[in-house]
Parts: structure tokens; sequence; C-alpha cells
């Protein structure tokens, strides 16, 4: 190698971390000096995924180690490697096939899942999966037999089997955090004209993309029509069900004058660079994006002020997370206060509460986000659409997201004088209060089931109890054990059996 083409990343320049990226890093480390190989780092959009992956890949190249920031998408790749540039990791090379940037020999590379299935991967010391919820087998199976330490990224760890790739959960921060400090903005949302569901096709659980598309042809016409009430032209990012179902909404919206285009994955590559540069132009002419899927992860264009949700879900909430989030970004250098939701799908009702769960708190364990999106959510309830009781806001379940208002739910607990609230089972008291419910339903996990899924199965115990999840800082690794009360011992044994009854009526005879 010339002398002149050392790589140097001594000098790098990043922005100054916020405080949340500073401790974030720092909880990764203290997890390395525990022991942990594998670690998820659940980053909110907007919180700087990439920022804090690049910044954890430069530790390890300041010390004279190897890294390997791995993408998805191969639209991410150039993304990811200007940003290294403008941080000043440009000595880095990029593994996907005909890259101008391919360069073996630097010790950063930035790579493409794709082609790394196709070939060996570089030898490295850290390695950076972006966007880790997508299981791609090339590195579920290489970070299981690597020696790396492994860093996975994700604004919604959500799949399944997380948990047996990784064994430490950090939560960076969380939306709510993020909205108060103006690094997101608040989403104001319209219910708008929705598709009608009732008997639609499902496989798993879900509505099938065909059955959404089609049901969703039939409002094609009011989607258009709300966004040019609601809509005040903002820059969008429509969600469609299918294809077809996209290239009808696109149809519509330029026969009514707006300049729309479809960007999904049978758009050629040449025309996905054209239609993002022009995109991203503050005073585009093109005001509307539509896809299936293309946008929803990972794609940031700070200034796009409207998403609208066409796409009717009832399981997977990670999807609606990762949709509506393409919109929440701010842009102060234009001016952005809000994004506008146009909910034509019924998703921001049904899938309310496990929401508000998510933006105020993130997750407690590996498996919890698996266990939300197998949840098949009903119709929501007229109570949920008349919004907050205290502001108006809609969706509205316990906890406001605009204004903070609370209602606490009753459920199976009662409030007794004095500062202690006891927890009942009927007539018979199962804890002296929420906190030693919590160390009895940990001292039962324990000794109950496979430990890596403990943390999770507590958290869902104790919500069986008291109708919500615990404290967000509460952890089995950190809570002392208690005698089990007869009263927790007997509600937790009847849970098991209606489970076991329930698996087995549901098996195929």
């Amino acid at each position: 190698m010339d002398l002149f083409d050392q790589p140097n990343y001594a000098t790098a320049a990043f922005p100054e971390p916020r405080p949340f990226q500073l401790d974030a890093h720092q909880r990764l480390r203290d997890g390395i000096r525990a022991g942990h190989k594998n670690q998820l780092l659940m980053s909110p959009t907007g919180s700087g995924k990439t920022y804090l992956g690049l910044r954890i890949a430069h530790e390890a190249l300041a010390k004279g180690r190897r890294a390997i920031f791995v993408c998805d998408r191969s639209t991410l790749i150039d993304q990811t490697s200007e940003t290294a540039d403008r941080y000043g990791l440009g000595a880095h090379g990029v593994i996907q096939a005909d890259h101008w940037r391919t360069d073996y020999s630097k010790p950063f590379q930035i790579a493409s899942v794709q082609t790394l299935a196709r070939r060996q991967w570089p030898e490295t010391d850290v390695v950076i999966i972006d966007e880790a919820h997508t299981q791609h087998t090339a590195w579920t199976e290489h970070v299981q037999k690597c020696r790396a330490a492994v860093i996975g990224l994700s604004a919604t760890p959500f799949s399944p089997g997380l948990g047996k790739l990784f064994t430490n959960l950090v939560n960076a921060t969380t939306m709510h955090a993020l909205t108060q400090s103006g690094v997101l903005v608040p989403m104001r949302v319209f219910s708008c004209t929705a598709p009608d569901m009732a008997g639609a096709e499902t496989s798993g659980g879900e509505w099938t993309q065909e059955a959404a598309g089609k049901r969703g042809m039939e409002i094609v016409g009011d989607v258009v029509a709300e966004w040019v009430k609601y809509g005040e032209q903002r820059k969008t990012i429509v969600f469609g069900a299918t294809i077809a179902h996209c290239q009808e909404l696109c149809r519509q919206f330029n026969q009514a004058g707006i300049m729309a285009a479809v960007f999904t994955a049978d758009t050629p590559a040449a025309e996905r660079l054209g239609l993002i540069k022009e995109y991203r132009k503050p005073d585009s002419s093109l005001r509307v994006l539509i896809s299936v899927e293309a946008l929803a992860k990972g794609f940031d264009v700070p200034d796009v002020g409207c998403v609208v949700d066409c796409r009717p879900l009832r399981k997977s909430l990670s999807t609606a997370i990762q949709m509506w989030g393409r919109g929440l970004r701010a842009s102060p250098e234009t001016g952005k206060t809000d994004c506008i939701l146009l909910d034509h799908s019924g998703n921001i009702l049904r899938f309310a509460e496990d929401y508000t769960r998510v933006f105020f708190e993130g997750l407690a364990a590996l498996d919890m986000g698996e266990a939300l999106d197998k949840v098949i959510r009903k119709e929501p309830e007229e109570v949920e659409k008349k919004g907050c009781p205290s502001c108006g806001y809609q969706p509205f379940r316990k906890r406001c997201m605009s204004c903070g208002f609370e209602i606490v739910d009753p459920a199976l607990v009662q409030q007794v004088p004095g500062s202690m609230r006891e927890v009942m089972i009927g007539k018979a008291k199962a804890a002296d209060n929420h906190q030693h419910l919590w160390q009895q339903v940990c001292s039962y996990v324990r000794a109950h089931g496979k430990p890596e899924t403990a943390q999770g199965r507590a958290a869902h115990i104790f919500k069986d109890f008291v109708g919500e999840f615990p404290p967000r800082g509460w952890h089995l690794d950190n809570t002392a054990g208690a005698e089990i009360t007869r009263a927790v011992l007997n509600k937790i044994k009847s849970k098991n059996l209606a489970w076991i009854k329930g698996r087995r009526q549901a098996q195929p005879a």
C-alpha cells in the first residue's frame, strides 16, 4: 500500500454526541466487559443509529482493529458510505457487486448483506448489523460462530429469535424522550376513510397483502381527496398494500395534478436513484412517494411532513412503527413542527395501546417485541375513537402521547388507605405492592422455564396481574427474590394451564 494511502482514523470528526448516545455507547462497552459478545441496540427513528454504529466502528479502528458495517439493502450502502465520509471515515471499502469503492485492504468495510451471502466474510474485530430485525442467513449464521464483537442496530427489534442471536438488549432512548427534546416531532393524526376488512383473507393471523390491496382499491379516491383536504401539500410518503395498489394510488394522485411516483422492489435501480435525488430537494416538485416496503426502513428525508397509511395490519406493530417513523424526524431548517398521519388503514387505533407503551418505554427484554408482533389486535372500540379526555388527541389508550395525561387502569389493583397499594386477587391478598409482586414473579421465573426468556416472561406475568408491564427500570438481574404467596402461585398455574389448553385446541385434529 502506498504511504500516502495509509488509513488514518485519528482525525475523524463526529458531531457532539447527545447524552443518551454517550450513555448507550457506555452500556454497550459494559456489556462486552460482562461477557456479552453479541448485543442489540434498540434506537428509535431519529436517535442516530448510523451515527452510533459509526462511532462504535471508529472506536475499534482508532485502536488498530478492523470493523465492518453491514447494510440490509443496497439503497443504504451509498447513504452509509456518504455519512462515513462526512465523519472523516473516508478510508473504507465497499463490499457490493461492481462498486467503485471496492477495496478489501481497508480496515473498515461497509457491506451489502446480499453480497456477503455470496462471498467470504473479511476478517474483522467488530461487526455492526444495521436493521438487525431483518434476519438474513448471511449474518445470522456468521455472528454465532465468529470471534468478533457484534452490535445489532434496530428501531424495531420485534422479529422472532433475536434472543437466540443476542444476549443483551440496550435501549438507547425512547420516542417520547426524543419528541420532548425536539429530535422527533409530534404526530398529528387524522383517522380517515378505511377499507372494511371484515372477512378478509388472512395468513398466519395477518391479512394477506392481496386481500388488503383489493379492499384498499375501493377507497383510493378517498385517499387522494383527503390528502388534498388534510395533507397541506406537504412532502408525503404513502404506504400501500401491494405494488398494484401503489400504482393505482399513483395514477389517481397524478390525475389530480399532484406529482407522485411509485418506489417499490420493481423500480429499476437507476430510476430509484433519480427519484431519491429529486425527492430530497427541499423545493422538489415530487410531492408524493408511494411504496409497500422499500421506504419503510432506513429511508430518511427529514422534511417529510405527512405519512399516509393505506396498509391495514393487525399483528405487525413493528411494520406500523417503521412506516409512521418516516415522517417523525425533525427538520428545523424547513420549519417543520409536526407530522400529519392520515390513517386509511385503522392501524393507529388497533395498535394504540402497544404503540403507546413502546413510545414511552421502549422494550424491556429481547423477546418482548417478538411477542407484540404475534398478537392479533381486535377492531377499535368506540371509546378509543373519542381521543384523550384532557386534550382530545387520538389515538388514546391509557396515556396520551401528546399531553401525557394518564388513566390508571384499576385491573386487579385496589387502592387502600395510606401509601401502600396492595395487589388483590378477588378477596385474597397477593402482594403488599407492585414491587413485592415483581419480586415474587422474578422468583418464579428463575425457577421455571428458560433463562434467556425469563425477563420477558416475568414482564408478561406481571402484566397479567396488574394490567400493565413493570416500569422500565425493573429487571430480573437487579431484583431480589421473595417468597411466592399462594394466591400468586395459583394464578400463575391457572394461566399456564389455560395457555396449554388453548394450544391443544388450536392444533389440527
